[in-house]
């Protein structure tokens, strides 16, 4: 049983849920304090990130850091769920749409957008989720909410009989859909879409290189300091002595923070301290983490 608080990224299989991954690594590492930052659909591969004990309660920020996503869409196919899990619900031929017709496509959906989630999502509408209501036979409308895709690059495209199955990659924000995006471009061509591929390629600074898969993580626990974590997510800023011990009170801090937005505060001996943030009178605490 592991005591430490610190982070552990995984490279999730096709198949399993995100809640099966958090109960894996509850019995490697020996601990029921274990939480993921952002869920992954079981059809979906790739960067998960989980918090073991103390570092659970960095995952609430770390979730809205940016994100990085391979996936493969294809044109000419809408299905119930806007991925291949749903049924077909309509079929149109798509492989006459020429490469420069497609990109340009995808290019629509980069920058500042309203994009509707996808009806199967877990956002909550009064109460439960969408995607139990989809389930239990209702019609689930969900409204529009502002996302930022910050870059989508068209890798590949392919003839697959009347269908084009095209292959991107994607920069975005969190609370982005990708399924919304395949769903989106097929629409706006005329001929539907859905994703047939998923495969999350970064959480913030985390990515494959750093992923390890259950199996790896099952013969050797691998394990990212929380400090180590915390640097690598949010800007660092070191302090003195009696900063310090404010900071394990929660004062605020008479402090110019370096950028807005949530910061990272260290004590003398790099241990981590805090989240802080700025206010018009100075620097306030998000989150403690030590007493």
């Amino acid at each position: 049983m592991t005591d430490r608080a610190g982070l552990v990224v995984v490279d999730k299989a096709a198949g399993m849920t995100s809640h099966d991954v958090v109960a894996r690594v509850r019995r490697i590492a020996g601990t029921r304090k274990v939480g993921h930052a952002g869920t992954l659909d079981p059809m979906a591969t790739g960067v998960l990130v989980l918090g073991i004990n103390r570092a659970t309660r960095l995952l609430g920020h770390l979730m809205l850091t940016e994100k990085g996503y391979d996936a493969t869409v294809r044109l000419g196919v809408s299905t119930t769920t806007d991925d291949a899990e749903g049924e077909v619900i309509a079929t149109t031929p798509a492989s006459h749409h020429q490469p420069g017709v497609v990109e340009a496509g995808f290019a629509e959906q980069v920058g500042d957008i309203m994009q509707v989630p996808t009806a199967v999502s877990a956002i909550k509408v009064d109460g439960k989720r969408a995607y139990q209501r989809v389930r239990d036979g209702e019609q689930v409308e969900l409204k529009p909410r502002p996302v930022r895709i910050h870059s989508l690059a068209v890798l590949d495209q392919r003839v697959v009989g009347d269908f084009l199955d095209v292959d991107i990659s994607v920069r975005c924000s969190s609370g982005t859909y990708i399924r919304a995006i395949a769903r989106d471009v097929g629409a706006a061509l005329g001929v539907g879409g859905h994703l047939t591929a998923l495969r999350r390629t970064a959480v913030g600074g985390f990515d494959l290189d750093t992923a390890r898969t259950l199996e790896q993580h099952a013969d050797d626990l691998s394990l990212v300091d929380i400090a180590d974590a915390a640097r690598m997510t949010f800007p660092s800023v070191d302090l003195d002595s009696e900063q310090s011990s404010h900071v394990r009170f929660g004062r605020r801090l008479d402090l110019v923070l370096p950028g807005p937005g949530e910061h990272a505060l260290f004590a003398p001996d790099g241990e981590f301290l805090a989240l802080y943030a700025s206010t018009p009178d100075g620097a306030r605490p998000v989150a403690v983490f030590v007493g």
